[in-house]
């Protein structure tokens, strides 16, 4: 009634809607509650929250975020108030990795062991490789985590998937991070890994390298969590892209959303810049 007043009287709008007048205007004059205001202004940074993460953050997550910006809220009046607004984290689908090994190539003994907690930066880091599914084709992503922070600290994108895209994520990271000697480098067994290119490139920078277990994903576990969370939560919901828009979408999930955004249940809900700041 109220959003047509400018076309309808109240009188025949009550008549229709077989209402008093009296209850409209006992209603139009009714002052909203401290509670209510404050409710409402909760659900509407929920909102840019879950925009801005694609909808792939739960309850706690929003709460840690909501918490930062000095609202004193816990985490099940959130999830209430997100579930009312049909605000609540989209489930996705899972989905494959595959390596590919070659036959005659040389592997480096797992020395990580799913050892994931590490007590200073630029220790271990953690690599592998997935791909995308693009319109023209193919295009494969290769990233390095630093296991200290969960910070992706290199990566590359290319359309085929041969040793240079690690080689790619490799100097990337070398050029920001400038690890000390002695760092271990975690991958699984596949031929860009085992190339005698890249082991010549981890021996001159003084790395020890360390290979998953054959058909063992969780002896990489962190990066197949990594590339996890990039498919469900950023691509899931797009349809057939081009290269180019993968790519942007790629850098907008690392460099925007996941280094700088996304909180960590294994960093204490922080994100990978928060707590490498923190610990410094």
């Amino acid at each position: 009634m109220k959003d047509h007043t400018h076309e309808h009287s109240i009188k025949k709008m009550a008549e229709v809607f077989k209402v008093s007048r009296s209850g409209y205007y006992k209603w139009l004059n009714k002052t909203i509650s401290p509670r209510k205001q404050f409710n409402h202004m909760l659900v509407g940074l929920i909102k840019e929250f879950q925009e801005k993460s694609r909808f792939s953050m739960g309850s706690i997550k929003i709460t840690k975020k909501l918490n930062e910006k000095d609202f004193n809220v816990n985490h099940k009046r959130v999830s209430r108030l997100m579930k009312e607004s049909n605000l609540n984290f989209k489930a996705k689908k899972r989905f494959k990795v595959c390596t590919v090994s070659g036959k005659n190539d040389t592997y480096s003994p797992n020395i990580l062991n799913r050892e994931f907690t590490v007590s200073a930066p630029n220790t271990v880091w953690v690599s592998d490789i997935t791909y995308l599914r693009c319109e023209e084709g193919w295009l494969y992503l290769c990233v390095i985590i630093d296991l200290f922070s969960r910070k992706v600290v290199g990566y590359s994108v290319s359309e085929t998937m041969s040793v240079e895209i690690v080689l790619s994520s490799f100097w990337n990271a070398i050029t920001i991070q400038r690890p000390k000697r002695g760092l271990l480098f975690h991958s699984d067994r596949g031929t860009q890994y085992c190339s005698k290119k890249f082991r010549n490139v981890l021996k001159s920078q003084k790395m020890i390298q360390s290979m998953s277990r054959k058909g063992n994903c969780w002896d990489n576990a962190c990066a197949e969590t990594f590339f996890r969370s990039l498919k469900v939560e950023w691509f899931y919901d797009e349809g057939n892209l081009k290269r180019k828009e993968v790519k942007n979408l790629i850098f907008e999930y690392i460099e925007i959303f996941y280094n700088k955004f996304r909180p960590h249940y294994s960093l204490g809900l922080k994100t990978p810049d928060e707590f490498e700041k923190e610990c410094a």
